[in-house]
């Protein structure tokens, strides 16, 4: 895929730390969906979050929060964590 199809990727530092708790294989599983959104950032199965300019994306029991900015073509990924704790 050509360099200009691509949105950058920003992780907020409160989600690098949520990711840094977390172990190696969910870890590595949620690196590699946070990279796949770099070339599509509406993926099968996102949901766009009511109320919100948020999306996300399901990670087995693991979720990623992030919002989309079409006109910079940025990804920002807000917030990663359990479905349990996540949308608190």
């Amino acid at each position: 895929m050509s360099r200009e199809l691509r949105y950058s990727l920003r992780i907020k530092r409160s989600a690098e730390k949520e990711m840094d708790r977390l172990s190696t294989t969910v870890f590595d599983r949620i690196a590699e969906a946070i990279l796949q959104l770099e070339t599509d950032p509406r993926p099968q199965g996102s949901r766009k979050l009511r109320g919100t300019e948020q999306y996300r994306v399901r990670v087995g029991t693991y979720r990623i929060l992030y919002t989309i900015d079409d006109g910079k073509r940025s990804v920002e990924i807000v917030a990663v964590g359990h479905r349990k704790d996540i949308y608190r």
